[in-house]
């Protein structure tokens, strides 16, 4: 995401850590690199690290089908942090990685957290040849010669009771969120460069406790980098990625703030990859549903409305226990919706604590 997850999770790693897990990340990046308008981005080098920024990812969210119908989610993140703006190598690294794997079925969530710190070959991500692990997790590139490297990948991750193996295929192109990749995240113009790769089809299997799950679907990659992309007022966020049944798609969130306020933005992207994005004040998200999970209160089902594409849809998740067990907590899992379309997605909610 974006504003994602992410951020409370490299808070843990990168400075103290407070209620949300938001330490540091509204606070002055000082001696870190800063996103700039217009974006640049310089391919294949930006599918790699960013080491000159304080916090990165490479976030992939998978909705899949059983050969009986049954849905399951997956979701594969990588997580950067820097501890300082001077890079240094082996066992005096100042890059820090951790990553996320979480699987979701109708009747169970399985998350795992894994911890490195860079410079001794335990994690870290290359631009080309196209790859990114932690232990024995990797999302690698299986592009041919002269494809973009997110056009094909495989992804491997296991943790107590699951696994996947998962093969992705690209069906569209890249797509650039906010101002052609530069995204704000407040109003006080707090930004990332964020771009996406949502047209994934998936084969591949799961490793479940009852057995080994072949499964089809399709899959959403996120990436992005930034070194202060939150205001000190906002205290935690909710995300979305929307596949329709027309095959258009859609990314939202929206950043809340402690005095109940919310700061959002919107990005429509129609089969053929084409973007529209939406300012803060476009979208609304409205909890119909909460859920008590793991001893919190959760708004599970949700009404997303963006009345510029006539969007007007309620959401129901797949696993309201969707918990992601990890340092920092969260909820993410996959969901369905109908109302005004159709069709699945994925649902991140953080700062529920």
């Amino acid at each position: 995401m974006n504003a994602r997850s992410v951020l409370a999770c490299l808070a843990l790693l990168s400075g103290p850590l407070h209620a949300q897990g938001f330490a540091g990340l509204g606070t002055a990046a000082e001696g870190f690199a800063i996103p700039q308008r217009p974006a640049q981005f310089d391919f294949p080098a930006d599918h790699g690290p960013h080491p000159a920024y304080r916090i990165e990812w490479w976030y992939l969210t998978a909705t899949l089908t059983g050969p009986d119908g049954t849905d399951y989610g997956a979701q594969w993140t990588l997580f950067r942090s820097a501890l300082t703006p001077n890079p240094a190598d082996g066992w005096e690294a100042t890059q820090l990685w951790m990553g996320h794997a979480g699987l979701t079925t109708p009747d169970a969530h399985f998350s795992a957290e894994r911890l490195a710190r860079g410079g001794i070959g335990q994690a870290g991500a290359t631009a080309a040849p196209f790859t990114a692990w932690i232990d024995d997790w990797a999302m690698t590139s299986t592009a041919a010669t002269g494809q973009d490297a997110y056009d094909a990948l495989t992804l491997t991750a296991r943790g107590e009771g699951f696994a996947y193996d998962l093969n992705l295929s690209a069906t569209g192109p890249l797509v650039f969120h906010g101002d052609g990749g530069y995204s704000v995240k407040s109003s006080e113009g707090q930004a990332s460069y964020y771009y996406s790769q949502p047209f994934y089809e998936v084969t591949g299997t799961l490793e479940l406790p009852g057995g080994a799950v072949p499964v089809t679907g399709t899959a959403w990659l996120d990436r992005e980098w930034s070194s202060q992309p939150l205001s000190n007022t906002q205290e935690g966020w909710d995300w979305v990625s929307l596949q329709f049944a027309d095959g258009a798609r859609m990314m939202g969130f929206a950043l809340r703030e402690g005095g109940g306020g919310v700061f959002t933005s919107a990005t429509w992207i129609a089969p053929n990859g084409t973007t529209t994005a939406y300012p803060d004040g476009a979208l609304t998200m409205t909890p119909l549903a909460v859920t008590e999970v793991e001893g919190r209160d959760v708004p599970t089902e949700w009404r997303i409305e963006l009345p510029a594409r006539g969007i007007d849809i309620e959401t129901t998740p797949l696993n309201p226990q969707s918990w992601m067990d990890v340092s920092v907590s969260y909820w993410e899992g996959p969901i369905r919706f109908s109302g005004s379309h159709s069709g699945r997605g994925y649902l991140e909610m953080t700062g529920y604590d």
